[in-house]
């Protein structure tokens, strides 16, 4: 007698969280993971581990660069070109500047 394997289909909140992760990790969620729990809840567990692609990028973010360019309309300064290449700088900048 043949013991079938049933393979439960992931839940919406898998789906949901592994998607979130795929999007912070800059990464595709794949086809065939999605469709089994254990595969999806394996692959979770790896993307979860991650650093997310945004904390191995140098550059400063968005809000950072706004924030810094409000603080030198206010205080009638530059912010360095450097510090737009580089987020501890821009953070060191702000710090200096508020």
């Amino acid at each position: 007698m043949e013991v079938a394997a049933f393979a439960l289909p992931a839940t919406l909140r898998q789906i949901a969280y592994a998607r979130s992760l795929a999007l912070r990790n800059q990464t595709l969620l794949p086809w065939d993971v999605q469709q089994d729990r254990r595969s999806l809840s394996a692959w979770i567990e790896a993307q979860a581990a991650m650093k997310p692609a945004s904390a191995l990028d140098p550059r400063p973010t968005c809000k950072q660069v706004a924030f810094a360019e409000r603080l030198a309309r206010i205080k009638a300064r530059a912010v360095p070109e450097e510090c737009f290449r580089d987020k501890g700088l821009m953070s060191k900048w702000i710090d200096r500047n508020r």
